[in-house]
């Protein structure tokens, strides 16, 4: 339940699917160092069942206890669908709900494992392995049409168990911009850019750094608001005109003190960074990987560029210095966002997900009696 999409999708759901005819228990694991605990920072209140032993790392000892784990827990709570996030829980999540026995199994890819994390030998096995888990799921749900394109060109499950779902959430009303700016310690009259996330190699920091770099020298007083953390954040410390946030409940404070939110990395799925900032109002200047271009439409709400950080400074140099267009950028991006990314679309997609799996599932229509 790190801060990003899978925590994002499963509260979402919890809150807002009728609980009258759905039935809910979120089960997690152990967080990795750096990253911010969403439940925490953005929960609401929502609550989870930990996992001993569940966490990103492969270790057998602990990987076996957290699957027999869940197999307990689902033969007690007999489930009619799993719906497992990320890659390991969704490993050992479709694992165990086919050795209980429940009837309907679905998985979100929130992006995918093939660039950017593991090369060679490792590639092949994590796509071996994801092969085999799509054998054992009913519908596997992407959440963009390019994070699917690439599962399917991997040989990663067959198109008609593929559906695609964007991810559905909301913002906060924004704060004024000199009391968000106040607040975080930036100063009134500067450009400001806003970096979210976490701070790994996957989301090139390195790449930030440069073009950060680039940036203030052409736009020489432009601050940056780096809201997140990670194993690479001791890399961003002693950098002039940067202000390490950590992670931080109250985005919009974030939204409100930014010109423009900048994403430099190597891979993504839908992110939800991007999203949040459309809905708050701000442009956005990202590298042209997954399913970025589905959030962001270059020209209109943002600006795309290649894996390069020239191209992404001067993308962001643009903007910063031309507030008109900067301006109805940001104002398409809101109304796009929320048209395609709001909370009432999302979750009627995944209740008629569900659904759909109820009514046509041999199994759940024995044990509901056809209702």
């Amino acid at each position: 339940m790190n801060v990003g999409g899978p925590a994002l999708q499963a509260v979402t759901l919890l809150e807002h699917l009728d609980r009258d005819r759905f039935d809910q228990r979120i089960y997690t694991g152990a967080l990795a160092a750096g990253e911010g605990d969403y439940l925490d920072l953005r929960g609401q209140g929502a609550t989870a069942i930990r996992v001993p032993g569940l966490g990103r790392s492969i270790g057998p000892r602990d990987d076996v206890r957290a699957l027999a784990r869940l197999v307990r827990e689902m033969r007690e709570f007999r489930p009619h669908i799993v719906h497992t996030h990320t890659a390991k829980a969704g490993a050992l999540g479709r694992v165990a709900a086919t050795i209980a026995r429940v009837p309907a199994r679905v998985h979100t890819f929130h992006g995918h494992l093939l660039h950017g994390y593991f090369t060679g030998a490792k590639r092949a096995a994590m796509i071996a392995t994801e092969r085999g888990l799509a054998r054992l799921s009913h519908r596997l749900v992407a959440v963009g049409e390019q994070v699917r394109d690439d599962l399917l060109a991997a040989g990663i499950g067959r198109p008609e168990k593929y559906v695609v779902l964007p991810p559905g959430t909301r913002v906060p009303p924004l704060p004024a911009r000199e009391a968000a700016r106040a607040k975080l310690g930036l100063p009134q009259e500067v450009p400001v850019v806003a970096y979210i996330g976490r701070i790994t190699q996957v989301k090139r920091p390195d790449r930030f750094l440069a073009a950060a770099r680039l940036i203030r020298g052409a736009v020489p007083d432009t601050r940056f608001a780096v809201c997140g953390d990670g194993d690479l954040a001791e890399t961003l410390r002693d950098e002039p005109g940067l202000h390490l946030l950590g992670w931080r409940p109250d985005l919009e404070t974030v939204h409100a003190a930014a010109d423009l939110v900048l994403l430099t990395s190597d891979n993504e799925g839908t992110p939800l960074s991007l999203i949040e900032a459309g809905l708050s109002g701000l442009p956005c200047v990202a590298t042209r990987v997954g399913s970025v271009p589905e959030v962001v439409a270059d020209g209109y709400t943002g600006l795309l560029a290649r894996c390069d950080s020239r191209e992404l400074a001067a993308a962001a140099i643009l903007l910063l210095t031309d507030p008109a267009l900067a301006g109805r950028m940001g104002r398409a991006a809101a109304a796009r966002a929320e048209q395609l990314f709001g909370i009432p679309r999302f979750v009627d997609d995944v209740r008629a997900l569900y659904e759909d799996l109820y009514q046509h599932n041999p199994v759940l229509a024995d044990i509901s009696g056809g209702r």
